[in-house]
């Protein structure tokens, strides 16, 4: 395809603009390996929101989500539980603040606050930054694959699109490792803006031109609900046929029976706590346990609704207009490159190099956000702890360039034999997450569950994730998900109960800094002893009706977007209602039991905030 002059002039003002930010910050991120991977704690909590936000809007995701979107209709909003998306009210209502408590710079670091400095904290430390470095290099080889098939569409060179995506990610990791957190952030608030506005020009677009009934003679019935049986019941024969095969390859025929296994799975991941990435790490970077619950708030709030009427917009506009194209490629359907094509076709210049500005944002914020959170494993939890914990800090950031620069390379390589962004996607969410839950749901439950529990939970589970899709590959990966988590479980309580306890001072220090509830009955006793004024936690009751009520509030962003592009007003009409209703259950029950604003800043932190304001 051949971009207008106009289109191209907006795409590289904006790599020009990114790099500039990238440089304009790389003083401030370089000066410790701290201000490096967590912006110093500096960074208000709104702005790591929309930066987390924008992280999420990544552009392998997005088609995956335009592909659903047309397959499934308006039932597709539940297919992204698969991650789970709903994660982000775990985090929200109290996991984030849990996570904040510890004070620590990465994953694999909270593991001493949990089981302290033994050998089984060591494996268990080691085995943490095993799975962070092996989910890193798979969401990479995932960008990757989306971000190449999404040049080869537009760019007007005629490359493949492995070597689009080298080139791409080559100039997102320049910037990432000159700048650090600090340029990861405010690139990506930079980013989000532009594919807000994209993504609201895009579903204005497809809503003026696409009416319902254009689209009802295309879609099948049931398309537009959002409902669904035992059986997803969709008949795509008398439009596009292939669409059919597509929903029996991906295994969601029986809808009811799937849906059942994804709310299993996704509570279960949520109830874990972030894997050790960019979501986590943006927890880790906040300035307090309550910032930390109002950046993943933020997160449900600007995400959801911008992101989906660009995917609605683009789903009908390419079903309306571009179906008997999709038709014709029969057996070869690629409803992955649905977006694309979409884009290519009906929107205008000028707009249509904001959106390719902002769809590149989309891959270069989760590509950024995953190199940033990649290097600090390898620095901070293998060359500082292991190696040599006393080196300068500008060693410890020159190391984390080095470090990033290898992990982009061996994730561009696993792009190369990832066979679709679907497959990677399935894994990603289905067997790697199912490697990681057992163990970490037990390690903020359960006061029993030690070290070598988690070391040998983690292993089997990371073990079984990536060997069962190669004994079974007929087998859909979520059915995989139970079998996963039964192994692991199994091997994490052999480990815990064939070796001792965690020391107890250990146990009682965790449990008052991070507070949580669950099963810490004996812990709490002790700690009592030694502090009679301790409260126990008693918000599992209202944490779990938080939890509740902000799925049925991050739904409704969803749904309004999706029925405000399709026209269907009275649906949106129902769902601004429910938006409007559950917001006001959370401000009652949820913001307003927020822990309160912690005091005054530490000298030594205000000075570094006044340098700052002063630069």
């Amino acid at each position: 395809m051949q971009l207008h002059w106009i289109d191209i002039g907006i795409i590289i003002l904006y790599l020009i603009a990114t790099i500039f930010v990238g440089f304009w910050v790389s003083k401030r991120a370089s000066r410790d390996i701290k201000s490096y991977f967590l912006g110093g704690n500096l960074l208000p909590w709104y702005m790591l929101g929309v930066s987390n936000a924008s992280g999420m809007f990544d552009i392998a995701g997005t088609m995956w989500l335009v592909y659903v979107c047309a397959a499934y209709g308006v039932k597709s909003m539940w297919l992204p539980w698969l991650w789970p998306v709903f994660n982000q009210i775990f985090l929200m209502v109290y996991m984030s603040i849990w996570l904040r408590r510890s004070n620590v710079m990465t994953g694999a670091e909270w593991i001493q606050t949990r089981f302290g400095k033994g050998q089984g904290a060591t494996l268990s430390h080691i085995i943490v930054v095993v799975f962070a470095l092996v989910s890193v290099i798979g969401f990479l080889a995932y960008g990757a694959k989306g971000i190449g098939k999404f040049a080869a569409v537009f760019l007007p060179w005629n490359l493949s699109p492995d070597t689009y995506a080298l080139i791409l990610m080559g100039i997102t990791t320049f910037y990432v490792v000159k700048g650090g957190m600090f340029s990861v952030v405010f690139t990506e608030v930079i980013q989000f803006c532009i594919l807000s506005v994209a993504s609201l020009c895009i579903g204005v677009i497809a809503a003026m031109k696409v009416a319902p009934e254009m689209l009802d003679r295309v879609v099948p019935s049931g398309w537009r609900d959002v409902f669904f049986g035992w059986h997803l019941n969709l008949n795509w024969s008398h439009s596009i046929p292939a669409i059919n095969d597509k929903i029996v390859s991906d295994g969601y025929t029986l809808f009811g029976l799937f849906f059942m296994m994804m709310v299993f799975k996704g509570i279960l991941v949520s109830m874990a706590g972030p894997a050790p990435n960019y979501d986590m790490q943006r927890v880790l970077s906040t300035r307090s346990p309550r910032e930390a619950a109002l950046m993943s708030s933020t997160v449900n709030v600007v995400l959801f609704f911008p992101r989906y009427m660009m995917i609605t917009g683009l789903t009908i506009l390419a079903l309306a207009f571009y179906g008997p194209d999709l038709a014709a490629m029969g057996t070869n359907l690629d409803l992955e490159r649905v977006l694309p094509l979409s884009l290519v076709r009906f929107v205008p210049v000028g707009i249509l190099g904001l959106l390719m500005a902002g769809l590149l944002a989309a891959f270069m914020s989760n590509f950024a956000a995953t190199v940033n959170a990649a290097p600090a494993y390898i620095v901070n939890d293998i060359y500082k702890r292991y190696i040599n914990p006393n080196a300068p800090a500008k060693r410890y950031v020159r190391l984390s360039y080095l470090a990033s620069f290898g992990v982009v390379v061996v994730g561009l390589t696993f792009g190369y034999f990832t066979q679709s962004i679907n497959s990677s996607m399935q894994w990603i969410v289905s067997g790697l997450w199912g490697g990681y839950t057992t163990s970490n749901v037990l390690k903020w439950y359960w006061w029993r569950f030690n070290s070598y529990g988690y070391f040998w939970g983690m292993v089997t589970g990371i073990g079984s994730s990536l060997v069962l899709p190669l004994l079974l590959p007929n087998v859909h990966p979520i059915n995989t998900f139970p079998m996963i988590l039964a192994i692991s479980l199994v091997c994490c309580l052999i480990a815990t109960y064939m070796t001792k306890p965690e020391d107890d001072e250990v146990l009682k220090e965790f449990y008052r800094r991070v507070r949580p509830w669950g099963f810490w009955g004996p812990i709490f006793e002790k700690v009592v002893k030694e502090d009679p004024t301790f409260c126990r936690n008693k918000d599992f009751k209202r944490d779990m009706f938080n939890i509740l009520v902000g799925t049925a509030w991050q739904c409704s962003f969803v749904l309004l977007a999706m029925y405000l592009v399709t026209r269907s007003f009275r649906n949106a009409l129902i769902t601004l209602a429910l938006a409007v209703v559950t917001s006001l259950i959370l401000k009652k029950n949820w913001y307003d039991r927020l822990p309160k604003p912690e005091a005054t800043p530490a000298p030594e932190i205000q000075q570094v905030t006044v340098d700052a304001a002063a630069r």
